[in-house]
């Protein structure tokens, strides 16, 4: 029985979704403590100019491959004639299902904080007890689970609404709201005093500080960033119309994540130098640094709620689109969408359970040395997303280098920019992948 494809019911719908893909917890939770561990706005230019190279090619021709195959990550090669290159799609709609179990169970986290700053449980804390409390939720076996279910439902419930008037809908209330409550956030942070510690940090470039290892965590956050070389972006172009100009959708999606990047820094780091506090953190400058310093400035507790509501929005716009090309997929096989989405929930949730205990009760349990979230995590950002990206620059690039122009420019002759477009896919981007690629397999 032949399949009814959908459609996005505008460009903005479609701009805003993708957005929405790129815009998660890397740009909100992982951007600023980056950033400061890497000395600040120097590590910010250098991350601007390769999402504004690399990044935005392989957006590109991740949203190429879509449009001219109007079809799934893995049925899109077959319909542009390379079969043998559906590898790639298979590889992103595993790396989409891993990637997502363990997502959940930090988006759920975020929903657990909301709950928490709104009943005051961090009242009296300093940084030291809201470390351990954080540890001792993370490690609780039941708590952080239902939280993850409850992350997990309002994903299903949302792709169950189908392109239009699921994902596009969602998007286009999820994303401004995002942006408004982010510059609030900004607003109040560098209103604080001792605030201009944090603008200097963040805005005086001292390049200095720019080594091998500062390039090789730009570039791997500039491609993470734009959520490429799992499928999601792929899928999303699949839905384009004929009409839509790529170039133009491809650079509003990098600006609008970038822009939400640069935001969350101006957010937290103003903030954080504001009360002392340490802005290479790592991933606990979210769940303890932050509330700590919320809890020090007046009306904190509301800022507290407003910041992990607008992290729970940014982890429900990526986990959408994380889902999205496992349905696709499996839509193309006959499955209803309720079917496939519904299944597909049920078994990212019971992937995601041993990440959860792998904070606590199977600490202790390893494979190949790591627990299952650090395995997961490490897997899909180290080895198949990089390789994907890799792979996708390489198939534009060489293998439908002419069709992927006259996509792009609507002629096959393309334009100078098409051309240093190609030019990118073929030379520049394969070896800066294989530099993310080969740090990550090494530390």
């Amino acid at each position: 029985m032949a399949i009814t494809r959908e459609n996005w019911g505008s460009r903005l719908g479609f701009i805003m979704a993708t957005a929405g893909s790129a815009i998660g917890l890397g740009n909100i939770w992982k951007f600023p403590y980056i950033t400061g561990e890497n000395g600040g706005a120097a590590f910010i230019l250098l991350y601007l100019g390769l999402v504004f190279t690399i990044g935005l090619s392989v957006l590109l021709a991740e949203i190429v491959i879509g449009r001219a195959s109007q079809s799934d990550a893995v049925n899109s090669f077959k319909k542009l004639g390379h079969g043998k290159w559906s590898v790639i799609g298979y590889m992103g709609i595993l790396a989409a299902f891993m990637i997502l179990s363990f997502y959940c169970v930090v988006a759920g986290w975020t929903i657990a904080y909301i709950i928490k700053f709104a009943g005051g449980a961090f009242e009296g804390m300093n940084a030291e007890a809201i470390g351990g409390a954080f540890g001792g939720f993370i490690g609780d076996p039941i708590e952080p689970i239902l939280y993850q279910a409850i992350f997990v439902a309002l994903t299903v419930i949302v792709v169950l609404g189908g392109v239009a008037n699921g994902i596009e809908r969602a998007g286009k209330v999820l994303m401004p709201l995002l942006f408004v409550i982010l510059l609030a956030l900004v607003i109040r942070s560098v209103t604080l005093p001792g605030a201009e510690k944090g603008l200097d940090f963040f805005l005086s470039p001292d390049f200095s500080k720019i080594t091998g290892t500062t390039f090789v965590a730009a570039l791997g956050q500039a491609f993470f960033s734009l959520s490429l070389g799992m499928g999601a972006v792929l899928t999303y172009g699949s839905y384009l119309d004929k009409d839509a100009n790529l170039g133009k959708s491809a650079w509003y999606v990098a600006i609008l994540d970038t822009s939400v990047a640069i935001l969350a820094g101006l957010a937290i780091l103003p903030a954080v130098f504001a009360f002392g506090m340490n802005p290479g953190a790592g991933p606990g400058l979210t769940f303890v640094t932050l509330p700590t310093v919320f809890l020090e400035m007046p009306g904190g507790y509301i800022f507290g709620i407003i910041f992990f509501v607008l992290l729970t929005i940014a982890a429900l716009t990526s986990s959408i689109s994380l889902l999205e090309p496992v349905v696709a997929y499996f839509r193309e096989k006959g499955f209803t969408r309720f079917q496939i989405t519904v299944v597909s929930g049920v078994i990212v949730f019971l992937l995601g359970i041993p990440s959860s205990l792998s904070m606590g009760i199977w600490g202790d349990v390893k494979v190949f040395n790591k627990g299952f979230l650090d395995l997961f995590d490490f897997a899909t950002a180290n080895i198949m997303l990089p390789l994907g990206g890799m792979l996708i620059s390489l198939f534009v690039g060489w293998v439908i280098a002419p069709l992927a122009i006259k996509e792009v420019s609507g002629s096959e002759a393309g334009s100078g920019l098409t051309k240093i477009w190609i030019f990118i896919l073929r030379f520049v981007a394969p070896i800066a992948i294989a530099a993310i690629l080969i740090n990550g397999l090494i530390n």
